[in-house]
């Protein structure tokens, strides 16, 4: 394996990715929204969730991998970047380009952060290498602290078994997800939801709690702290703050920890034309 230093920087290159409604149709249905979500899950009225972009932009770490930066069988997702800067079409292709932009030095682990662009958003995954540590590098930003008071939301974020078997046809076909025997070699004890679908999960009754509407998404961060399996039911703790946004994080049943150090902002909602004042 290449020595870890030397990724850093490394261009990854530039893709162009295709979708079609059906794609972001299904990506909604994948992550948990109800076939009462019309404007998510029918092509009449629909749009089209932000989140979606990162299974579109899924092929640069995917790329890295393949590369030899990392062993891929135990890299682990480690935390989620996303900042949209215009709505994803209902159908259509991106012109992307990506670049590993730091190599963190954890000692006995890696962190590289594989960041992707285009003109709709800017995501930046940090990939948690075992074995890949120790090379003499910065260890990188430390979490975010948890709001020192009590939240304001309480929800509760619902999985079910074939979740992680259905998201993984948006293109994160990690066997890990699938396999009971590729999970447990990575040191699970059976299959496990992809970060992402987990993250986009809790994304729809935060921003209901909001009062935002989830397509409305402007920025996003957090970091996976333990998988989850497909039918844990999660609770979802949410602050609010100053702006459309809010601080969160979520944990399994048994009190685990899953999401932390999650930050998520909704754009104001335009206003309709009743709402807009005569000139």
């Amino acid at each position: 394996m290449t020595s870890t230093r030397v990724w850093q920087g490394h261009d990854l290159g530039t893709r162009t990715v295709s979708y079609t409604e059906r794609d972001a149709i299904l990506y909604a249905l994948a992550v948990g929204a109800g076939a009462d979500r019309l404007d998510l899950v029918y092509e009449r009225d629909l749009r089209v969730l932000p989140t979606f972009a990162l299974t579109l932009a899924q092929w640069a770490p995917d790329a890295l991998g393949t590369l030899g930066a990392f062993d891929v069988t135990t890299a682990v997702h480690g935390q989620q970047r996303l900042t949209v800067k215009g709505p994803l079409e209902r159908a259509g292709e991106l012109v992307t380009s990506a670049r590993v932009t730091d190599v963190w030095d954890k000692g006995s682990a890696a962190v590289f952060d594989v960041r992707v662009d285009c003109d709709r958003f800017t995501a930046t995954w940090s990939i948690f290498a075992p074995g890949a540590g120790g090379f003499g590098g910065a260890r990188g930003p430390s979490a975010p602290s948890r709001p020192d008071r009590p939240a304001d939301h309480r929800l509760t974020v619902p999985t079910h078994s074939r979740q992680a078997a259905l998201y993984r046809l948006l293109g994160d076909r990690h066997a890990m997800h699938i396999d009971p025997e590729a999970a447990k070699a990575a040191g699970l004890p059976r299959p496990f939801l992809h970060g992402l679908c987990t993250l986009a999960a809790a994304l729809l009754p935060l921003a209901d709690a909001l009062g935002a509407h989830p397509a409305d998404l402007a920025e996003l961060e957090a970091r996976f702290a333990a998988p989850v399996f497909p039918g844990d039911q999660l609770a979802l703790h949410g602050w609010t703050g100053d702006d459309t946004g809010a601080r969160f994080e979520a944990s399994a049943g048994d009190g685990r920890p899953v999401l932390t150090g999650g930050h998520a902002r909704f754009a104001p909602a335009a206003p309709t034309r009743e709402e807009t004042p005569d000139a």
